[in-house]
This record gives structure tokens, C-alpha cells and sequence, in this order.
């Protein structure tokens, strides 16, 4: 590996860490995304069968940290809320009870959770919660942040929802009811919180750093995240999101306004009850190498870890289940069995990864047939959802590098 602390400056930043022979463009283009592309702070690691190949980080802890007036910089520890880029690793609990022999995936969700089989749910299937086929997006009444944080309420809530679409006909992004549906799925069969489940099944065994529901011995590596503007690209005007996409975001009585507005207002993501939740939709918390470090263990050994899927479960996880125009992100999208697959709206590394963005900026994925897995994670969230031009900068790198 070669070290690069010290001497490597982006926008004036120190970038730190380490690349192995031939990443180089990586660390190029993460450096770049400092000068070019509003970064302030951000880390990415990336494994190679299962060895860590990249180790990077730079700018401040916190969004509105100031390195020249002393704040705090952004450390190899440093961990973040990763938004949806938790759900990849909520549909790792579901596939590993599949994989276990617990979980059927072409069993109703009601044979799990009676409650569910309310108001035509009753077909739905667990498969068509990982696919995002459920028809429960949104809810007719949106929780509280407060209620949101319940999950035997919320968990109620959506048990007693009415579909907006046949289940199983058509896909729609749920941006938040996805917590409550996996985390209520992984209760029913194992008796546990899904937090709890995640972190005593995968956290803990693959030496993570990795939350969902952050403890509050660990509270204090979290950085505080914000929004940021990035600034124009060179040589032209900012790209705009398609008229029908802003429209619908703008548009209070849409699917994808209603979806992503399931909690209203907005939670404080800097709240310590909020990260000490349990929210497997949206609320983890990371570092990159967690995020990395996982992805790598879905496809093979890491030091001091098992493997954690069988080939049949990767199979799962990158079979094309859904495709086509989504109810609520509008935009075509692809997804496996909990996981984005390689397209228009989330580009990945090939046609063979499968991973997961988390909206306003991190990403992380597995590439079973070039063996690699990448996790990225920033304190500052632009306005897209799934594809932040600082991680695609990074996967364009990665791409050219191998």
C-alpha cells in the first residue's frame, strides 16, 4: 500500500490514508472531489478478494467544521449516518434468515406478521418487500419523528395500509416504510430488534463499524451531516433533474412526495435519540471501511470474518427482480433482492454489482466477478438520491483502475 498522508491537498484539504498499487485513480478522483465538487468531509474504502486496497480520508468531521479554526478533522474512525445505503444492509438480515432456513421468501409477509393481512396485503409476498413491490410506499397519515422512532407503532401503522398498487404488479421506491416493514419481518421470525439482530449477526463477527441504532458509547465518532451546494461543473451550468422528476418532488399530493415524506417533519439526523433508533430504511451509521468491509463479506472472506452470503444468495441478490419506471422515484430502476443493480438511475461498477446509494451522497457495493467491494461516506448531502456525482467520480475511478 502507499501511503499518501500528509502531502495530499484537494481545495486546500489534507487527504489521508493509503492505495495499493493501480488504485491511484481513486485517490485522484477523491482528492479532486474537494477542489472540484463542494466535498468537506468524506472517506472510501475499497476491497479487493477481500483485502482492503483503499483507505482514504480528508476534510472536516463535521459539515460545518472549520479545519483552520481548529475543528475537528475527519479521522480513520470517523463514522456517518449513510441514509438509505442501510437498506443494503437490511436485506442482508433478511436473506441471511432465507439462507438459514427461517425465512421463505415466497411465503405471504402475513404468515410472519398477521397483523399485515389487512386491506388487500394478504398477497404480499416477503420477496415483494426486498423488490420494493410491496404497494406501501407511503402512508395515508405520515408519523411524527417521534412515532417514527416506535417501532411497534409504526409497525402498526403499516400493517393497517392500504396498498396503492396491486403487490407484486408494479415497483415503487419505500423510502421509509422499508424500516418497518424488514424490521418487523426480522422480529416476527427471530424474536429480536432488527438492530440488535444486525449487530450481533453481522456487526460484531465482521469487526464492523457499522450501526443501526448507534450506541451511545460510539456516539461520539459520528460527525454532524448537512446539506451543501456543490458548485457548477467546469465548463457549463449544474445539471438539472428532468422536469417530470422535480415536478413530482414538488408535487404534495405524488407517490414520491408522499414516500419520502412518510416522516413529517423531517427528523433531526444529528439528534442522538434519532441515531440511537433502530431505522434499517435510513438511519445507519458508518464509516466507509464498515460500509466497504461489508459489501466484501457478502462475496468472500475477509481477515478475521466469514463470508456471509453462499453463491445461491448472491444469485438473489443480483437476479433483476424489479425494472422499469418506479411509482416513486419516477426515474427506471433496477433492483435484485434488496439491492440496486447497475443502471441509468445508480450506476455501479459492472453490469454484475449490486449494492445500495444512500440519498444526498454514500454508496456501497459488491462486484462478485472483479471481486471488488467499495464503500464511500460524506457529512454533506446534495440533493440527488441516487447518483451523487462525488461517489460516481469515485466509481469512474475504479472503474479506470481496474
Amino acid at each position: 500500500m502507499n501511503d499518501v498522508m500528509g502531502g495530499v491537498q484537494g481545495g486546500g484539504v489534507g487527504v489521508h490514508g493509503t492505495v495499493a498499487a493501480g488504485f491511484e485513480p481513486v485517490r485522484d478522483a477523491f482528492v479532486r472531489n474537494f477542489g472540484e465538487r463542494g466535498e468537506r468531509g468524506a472517506a472510501v474504502s475499497v476491497y479487493r478478494d477481500g483485502q482492503q486496497v483503499v483507505d482514504l480520508w480528508g476534510g472536516a468531521k463535521d459539515v460545518d467544521g472549520d479545519l483552520a479554526a481548529g475543528d475537528a478533522p475527519w479521522e480513520p474512525g470517523t463514522a456517518q449516518i449513510v441514509r438509505s445505503a442501510t437498506k443494503g444492509v437490511a436485506a442482508a438480515a433478511l436473506l441471511l434468515l432465507h439462507q438459514r432456513g427461517k425465512l421463505d421468501l415466497d411465503a405471504p409477509v402475513g404468515d410472519y406478521w398477521p397483523e399485515f393481512k389487512a386491506r388487500g396485503k394478504e398477497r404480499v409476498l416477503v420477496r415483494h418487500v426486498l423488490a420494493h413491490r410491496a404497494g406501501v410506499p407511503a402512508l395515508d397519515r405520515p408519523l411524527t419523528p417521534a412515532e417514527a422512532l416506535d417501532p411497534d407503532l409504526a409497525a402498526a401503522v403499516v400493517a393497517a395500509q392500504a396498498p396503492f398498487w396491486e403487490p407484486g404488479e408494479e415497483h415503487g421506491y419505500h423510502a421509509h416504510t422499508y424500516s418497518w416493514l424488514v424490521g418487523e419481518l426480522v422480529r416476527r421470525v427471530t424474536g429480536r430488534p432488527v438492530g440488535e439482530w444486525i449487530a450481533a449477526e453481522i456487526a460484531r463477527p465482521l469487526g464492523l463499524d457499522l450501526w443501526v441504532g448507534l450506541p451511545e458509547a460510539e456516539a461520539a465518532r459520528a460527525g454532524r451531516l448537512g446539506r451543501i451546494d456543490p458548485p457548477p461543473a467546469p465548463g457549463g451550468p449544474r445539471v438539472r433533474p428532468k422536469r417530470n422528476v422535480s415536478e413530482a418532488y414538488e408535487d404534495p399530493a405524488s407517490l414520491t412526495r408522499r414516500a419520502f415524506g412518510a416522516i413529517d417533519p423531517v427528523p433531526d439526523e444529528n439528534d442522538a435519540a434519532y441515531r440511537a433508533a433502530a431505522l434499517p430504511a435510513s438511519n445507519g451509521v458508518a464509516t466507509a471501511d464498515g460500509i466497504a468491509r461489508f459489501y466484501a463479506a457478502l462475496i468472500g472472506e475477509v481477515p478475521g470474518g466469514r463470508r456471509l452470503f453462499t453463491p445461491d444468495t448472491v444469485a438473489l441478490a443480483r437476479t433483476e427482480a424489479s425494472a422499469g419506471p418506479d411509482r416513486v422515484l419516477v426515474v427506471t430502476t433496477r433492483f435484485g433482492l434488496g439491492y440496486m443493480l447497475h443502471g441509468g438511475a445508480s450506476p455501479l461498477l459492472s453490469p454484475a454489482s449490486f449494492g445500495h446509494p444512500g440519498r444526498g451522497g454514500a454508496l456501497g457495493f459488491a462486484d462478485p466477478d472483479s471481486g471488488l467491494a467499495f464503500g464511500y461516506v460524506t457529512n454533506g448531502m446534495n440533493k440527488g438520491v441516487t447518483a451523487d456525482p462525488r461517489a460516481q467520480a469515485l466509481v469512474r475511478a475504479l472503474r479506470e483502475a481496474t
